[in-house]
């Protein structure tokens, strides 16, 4: 009983993580909301096999599978069709123009005066007034646009061009060489094992992490160097 218990357990639990993977790599506040109805459920019916001792694992695998299909199927059209996707999805609705709130537009979508204050303060943005366009996405996320003279001052503001940016390569992490990263970057392990000298390591065990900018310099971080 119990060795069946744990094998239903561990397979619907493999089945909600493919579904969620097929569903896409978004975050539960990036989701449209038949997406996160969709999800709901199949967490609900992942668990009727493992609280119901009545439920064969079909009834939760077929239902999970309608919906999964159900959720593609609707992505697919909405990706497809403009019109669709505003069915499916909603509109954008703007809440805030010059520096005013739109008040219709606030009652049409339940949004209270302390509920936008609030998130323009999770943008450390202190007043209404600095604020051009908020427009309220439609999974429920705020975008702000600030009025020209609140937004911060760009290179492009005073003519500069700086250098392009770009991600730091990992090259070690918990003491283990990343070959991969040194195969992308045409680097030789001996290359490494110098610039390491210079902070004073021999071992790629005594590395935490290590990463290489765009400049190839060295970041190394080692182990138990910082431990609060």
């Amino acid at each position: 009983m119990v060795s069946q218990l744990i094998f239903r357990t561990f397979f619907l639990y493999l089945i909600v993580v493919i579904a969620m993977r097929l569903m896409g790599k978004r975050q539960i506040g990036q989701l449209q909301p038949f997406e996160f109805v969709i999800a709901v459920m199949i967490s609900e019916l992942a668990a009727l096999p493992l609280t119901e001792d009545d439920k064969k694992l079909h009834h939760a695998l077929i239902p999970i599978g309608v919906l999964l299909a159900c959720q593609l199927a609707i992505s697919f059209l909405s990706i497809k069709g403009v019109r669709i996707r505003e069915v499916v999805c909603g509109k954008p609705t703007l809440l805030i123009r010059n520096g005013k709130m739109l008040e219709k537009n606030m009652r049409k979508e339940m949004y209270t005066i302390n509920d936008l204050l609030e998130q323009l303060r999770f943008y450390s943005i202190p007043s209404i007034e600095d604020v051009e366009y908020a427009i309220l996405e439609t999974n429920g996320q705020l975008s702000v646009l600030l009025k020209s003279t609140k937004r911060p001052a760009t290179p492009e503001d005073f003519s500069i061009d700086p250098l392009e940016e770009h991600f730091n390569h990992d090259i070690i992490i918990d003491g283990k060489l990343i070959g991969r990263t040194l195969q992308k970057l045409h680097l030789e392990r001996e290359w490494v094992d110098e610039r390491l000298k210079e902070f004073g390591v021999n071992d790629y065990a005594h590395v935490f992490y290590a990463a290489i900018d765009n400049k190839q310099k060295l970041i190394v971080q080692k182990r138990g160097e910082f431990l609060d």
